[in-house]
Order: C-alpha cells, then structure tokens, then sequence
C-alpha cells in the first residue's frame, strides 16, 4: 500500500528558543504539519556537516518516517545534518539559523553576517511564534491592563545565558531606571532571572504601579499581554528570541544591553541600524518605528519560491 507523501514536517530540537524557530515559520505558512522530536547523542556534538542521522538517538531516528514530506524546516547546527539527510531523499528544505550543508531556503540574521547567495534569506533578529493574531487575541485577554496609567511600560528580563542568574543589583538597578520614567510598569522575569534578582526587581518596582510576573509560578504567563499593551518596551539584551518577538508590536523597543558576547551586540548594533531600537540611554524618548514580522516574510518567501508546490 502507498503511503501519502506529508506535506511539512518540522524538526523539533530539545531547546526551545531553536525549535520555536522552526515551528513559527511552519505555523504561519497555514498548512497542515508534523512535529518531530529531536533528541541528541553524543555524536550530535561533533561536527557533523554531511547528511546523517548520526547525531540523534535511536528512538529519535525511528520517528524519521518515510516516505519524508515535501518540506522540511528546521533550525539549529545539530539539526542540519537531520535535515540534509532528508533533502537526499526528496525533501526540500527551509533551515533557521547558520549551519553548515546547502539548502533550499537558508533564513540568517543578519547579525551573523550571511554571505550573499540566491538560497539565503537575510533577516533582523531570529524567527519567532508571535504574529498579529496572536498579540490582538493577548491585548482582548489582557485587557484589564488598560487601567494602568500610561505610559505602560513592558519590562522584559532574562538572565546571563551561562550564569547563575542576573545579579540582583543589576536587576534592582534596571528596576529603578524604568520606574523612574513610567506610568506603570509590566514585568516578566525568566528561567534565567533566578529567584535573588527578581525580588530584587520587585523591591524597585514599589513605589509605581506594576505588575510583576515571576518565573515558575502557577498564574499564566503575562507576557504577550504587556506586549500587547506597551507603549514602550525594555528588553534585557540577552535574549535573541526576546528582542526578535517584540518587534511585532508597534511600540519603540529599547536595549538594556549588559555584558552579552559578540553575537548579541551585533544584533543589537543591525536592530540600531534599521531604526527597530535603540539603547535604553535614550529611553523615554519615543521614536516612529513600524512593526516587524520576519516570521511572515520567510513563509511569503517559501511560497514564492514554490517549495509548496
């Protein structure tokens, strides 16, 4: 018995931020799609730059079923391998983030500075899950939050990515810095916040209206709501995906970048460059800015290039 060809599979690596890169661009091209799982062994951290499934698990190979479908899209060095292997056997490819191997549609924030080549699709920041709809439907949930003087000012925290958390001092500093200037004040901390820093950030946050959503708590996460109803967004410098999603909202975004690496100030220097940022120095000074929805460009760019088809 034949069996029929799916259209879109997405390779789910074990991160998070790297698989919703993935998952958003399937998300907005409207189609029908298989998630499948990724899971490393420890070959996955060798350099693997050919078409293998070397890098995944025994378990996590058996969920590379065939026939493979029309597209797959994936993201991240380890999946690459995963995807080219696939690409050998009729699939064609849409690939996030820079890897090694050849493919059909290679997305790259400009912040990592792509080479030009017909294949490659340069973008501001990363691909994310957030669209238009998703933010009207957070601003109709959240809506409560139009009762917080203005201007409302979304606070975005995370964290050093290989640390033990933000330092509290920095957090209270930033805390006090954005109250200085707000209405109000709506705060998220992340995993990587930890628990010291955001009380901290709470105990600089007492003397304005706030809110004030900690990590790993049982209330729902906030986030797209005071997205939604910002008027000026600070953001930690430390978060690609953070910085990526918030400019979909049309509210000037602002920088606090700290002691982040190469990468991220570069991409904090390409978001200056277009006139999508700028460092919290200038806050609140608000600029003209128009939202941003690379999410959607790419999937645009997909169906141009008929790898629907």
């Amino acid at each position: 018995m034949t069996v029929a060809r799916e259209r879109v599979w997405v390779l789910a690596d074990p991160r998070a931020g790297t698989a919703a890169q993935a998952l958003g661009v399937a998300e907005r091209l409207g189609e029908p799609f298989r998630t499948v799982p990724l899971a490393w062994s420890a070959l996955a951290r060798l350099p693997l730059s050919w078409p293998t499934l070397l890098g995944l698990t025994a378990e996590a190979q058996r969920g590379i079923v065939h026939p493979p479908p029309r597209l797959v899209i994936s993201a991240g060095r380890r999946s690459a391998p995963v995807a080219l292997w696939l690409a050998r056997r009729g699939a064609r490819t849409v690939h996030a983030m820079r890897a090694p191997g050849t493919f059909d549609l290679h997305v790259i924030g400009r912040h990592d500075d792509p080479p030009a080549a017909p294949n490659i699709l340069p973008i501001l920041g990363a691909a994310h899950r957030l669209s238009p709809e998703r933010l009207r439907a957070a601003r109709e949930e959240w809506h409560t939050l139009a009762t917080l003087p203005q201007p409302r000012v979304a606070l975005l925290v995370g964290g050093p990515v290989r640390a033990e958390g933000m330092a509290p001092d920095a957090a209270a500093a930033l805390g006090a810095r954005v109250a200085a200037f707000a209405g109000s004040v709506l705060a998220t901390a992340s995993r990587r916040t930890g628990t010291p820093a955001t009380e901290a950030l709470a105990a600089a946050l007492n003397g304005v209206p706030h809110r004030l959503h900690r990590w790993g708590g049982e209330a729902p996460n906030p986030l797209l709501g005071f997205m939604a109803w910002a008027d000026l967004i600070v953001a930690t410098g430390d978060s690609v995906s953070m910085l990526s999603e918030s400019l979909i909202t049309p509210a000037p975004l602002f920088i606090a970048a700290g002691e982040e690496g190469r990468r991220h100030r570069a991409l904090h220097k390409s978001l200056y460059a277009a006139g999508q940022a700028r460092p919290l120095d200038h806050a609140p000074a608000p600029f003209e800015r128009a939202p941003l929805d690379e999410t959607a460009r790419i999937a645009a760019e997909i169906r141009a290039r008929g790898l629907l088809a």
